[in-house]
């Protein structure tokens, strides 16, 4: 399985920070926001990643993760020239995709929970056709929201509704056959003149092949589209690290425990790094058993 982040757009919601950067690479708490949407595909055991962004912010991903040799992974670029919306993901990732199936992350969505993992890796070995997730909201008029039966099979799918089916909110999250290529290529364009990912899902949706997991009480949720919202974030992770001793989407670590790296290629990482909490943090890894 291949995995996509999204990181492209203009970030406007956060300007006056984002004039001049990708939001995600502004830092939630101690670390670039990219990290976060990485260490979940890599959760996943996704090796192979093409990140999609603007011209302008490329370089700057390839300066900070490089091919992702160092992390033993096989991480790829790709330019988004306009925001044409999330679906056009599959289409200009279609020669990466091959003949694969295919994971899309957000690149301002944050993950974490202790039972998040298995999460992934039931929607990737159970695909046959879509996987969204859900994820109980206090506020469903607010987000995209998805209706189910108890068999996780979608029923319906509403964007902002003001009368919900369900309290259960779609993350930015999604797992792909193959045959998305060829979805998000016949979609008609919505009225902003995007291509819609809600458009990809209904179309699986009508040959039955949707289904839906759901977030358990132990996982949280961040997206961090806001300034408030990256603020809450980052207070998240640093609660988390400080109480709990052990790193939130520490991509080094991932990769270690993965066996993507070995210990000396885990040692020689930190050691780049010794001279912060975080480095030191990764260094502290190897006195441990995996």
């Amino acid at each position: 399985m291949k995995g996509i982040i999204l990181a492209g757009g203009k970030g406007t919601r956060l300007y006056p920070m984002t004039k001049v950067i990708s939001k995600q690479l502004l830092p939630i708490f101690d670390k670039p926001m990219i990290y976060y949407p990485l260490s979940t595909l890599m959760l996943a055991s996704i090796k192979d990643v093409l990140i999609i962004s603007t011209p302008k912010d490329l370089p700057l991903y390839k300066e900070l993760l490089g091919d992702g040799s160092k992390i033993g992974m096989n991480i790829c670029y790709k330019e988004q020239t306009h925001p044409n919306g999330l679906a056009e993901a599959f289409i200009l990732g279609e020669e990466f995709i091959g003949n694969d199936d295919v994971c899309l992350v957000l690149g301002d969505n944050v993950f974490y929970g202790a039972n998040f993992t298995t999460l992934l890796n039931e929607a990737k070995n159970n695909l046959t056709g879509a996987y969204i997730f859900g994820c109980p909201v206090k506020n469903p008029s607010d987000f995209g929201i998805v209706e189910f039966d108890e068999e996780g099979n979608v029923l319906s799918l509403e964007e902002k509704p003001k009368i919900p089916k369900s309290d259960y909110a779609v993350p930015g999250l999604y797992f792909y056959d193959n045959s998305v290529i060829e979805i998000a290529k016949n979609i008609t364009p919505s009225a902003r003149g995007e291509l819609e990912i809600t458009s990809v899902n209904n179309e699986y949706l009508k040959r039955n092949k949707l289904k839906v997991q759901l977030f358990s009480r132990g996982i949280a949720w961040l997206d961090t589209g806001t300034v408030a919202n990256m603020l809450k974030a980052s207070e998240f992770v640093e609660s988390v690290q400080n109480n709990q001793g052990q790193y939130v989407s520490c991509i080094e670590e991932i990769a270690w425990r993965r066996g993507f790296i070995s210990d000396d290629d885990l040692k020689k990482l930190g050691e780049e790094l010794k001279m912060t909490d975080y480095g030191k943090y990764i260094l502290s890894l190897l006195k441990e058993e995996k």
